[in-house]
């Protein structure tokens, strides 16, 4: 296999890895792909819930044509037993000759702990392969595991200046239909869905995924020291509700340790503001309409308390895209 050849065929791995977003937390999102004799025998990604793991998947589908094939994976091999055998030792005993890795796991149950697993079987091992669009892929895992709390999307549907509602509190819609539906899809991609007790009381959002098919909705959280307002029960088209009392930071620890990684916050301005002053925003997705409220509207963000320009959280564009009538931005965490 060629340099090119690796590049290829771990770009289809991670595409299947992507598929995993949102659905197999506490587990990271894994790609991988068997190949043999130039040929792809075995594809597979992690499934809902985080069972069985993307190499078990594609080695059930390879069966006896995996022996001597090379295999590409986005995160190392795990190593250690939980509630199936690790995937280092699947891919030993199905006699796998080439390993191709993405990356290193930095779960200390495995560190390194697979590749030591496979070269000691003989197994080639090439690590890094693509390992910057890895690292952007496990962005929610990397944080759970190396900050102790998910990684932080703060989603902002606003008007051109800035506002989330007119000065009469209406809201419904800003953005338009083809944006919202973007809004779903970003939230099939989290494991959990925030927001803050105004909100939740105001607009008693149902905080799902509608209009497309998913196998697990996010969990629903809400930050807030009141009684939260009549939401919809968990079930099969609801998600988990939590509520949590407690500062933000002390929050996103809490749903760390229930094994979120990627949490999609959609307001209100009190709660951005709050987790914007603290340094806690990793990604701002933006939905801009062309429609303008004033100074009297609602603004999409509450006071953080900037007093100079240097000390504002910054961010740094990374994508922009038109979406039906309303214009679409991501911007990364600078630092």
């Amino acid at each position: 296999m060629t340099r090119q050849d690796d590049l290829r065929h771990m770009a289809h791995a991670l595409r299947l890895a992507r598929r995993g977003l949102g659905n197999v937390w506490p587990n990271p999102a894994v790609g991988c792909v068997i190949l043999q004799s130039g040929r792809v025998v075995g594809r597979g990604w992690t499934q809902p819930g985080g069972r069985p793991h993307a190499e078990r998947m594609a080695l059930d589908q390879a069966g006896t044509s995996a022996r001597g094939a090379t295999a590409y994976v986005t995160l190392e091999p795990c190593a250690h037993h939980g509630r199936t055998p690790p995937c280092a030792e699947g891919l030993v005993a199905a006699g796998v000759a080439r390993v191709v890795s993405a990356m290193t796991d930095p779960d200390p149950r495995v560190a390194g702990r697979g590749y030591q697993i496979l070269r000691d079987s003989g197994i080639t091992v090439t690590e890094g392969v693509r390992e910057a669009e890895a690292r952007e892929l496990q962005a929610g895992f990397l944080s759970r595991i190396q900050k102790g709390r998910p990684f932080v999307t703060l989603k902002l549907g606003t008007s051109f200046d800035g506002r989330i509602a007119t000065a009469s509190g209406e809201s419904q819609w800003i953005t338009g239909p083809a944006a919202r539906l973007h809004v779903h899809a970003m939230r099939m991609a989290h494991d959990a869905v925030m927001v803050g007790g105004n909100t939740a009381h105001a607009d008693r959002p149902s905080l799902n995924v509608r209009g497309l098919a998913t196998p697990r909705q996010p969990a629903r959280v809400v930050l807030s020291s009141r009684p939260l307002p009549d939401l919809p029960p968990e079930g099969p088209m609801h998600g988990p509700l939590w509520q949590i009392d407690a500062p933000v930071e002390d929050a996103l620890a809490q749903l760390a340790g229930r094994g979120i990684t990627r949490v999609f916050c959609e307001g209100g301005g009190l709660l951005a503001a709050s987790l914007l002053r603290a340094r806690l925003v990793d990604q701002i997705v933006g939905y801009t309409a062309g429609v303008t409220l004033g100074s009297d509207g609602l603004p999409a963000i509450g006071p953080i308390q900037v007093m100079h320009l240097a000390d504002a959280p910054r961010f740094r564009l990374v994508e922009t895209r038109p979406i039906g009538s309303d214009l679409f931005h991501r911007w990364l965490r600078v630092g």
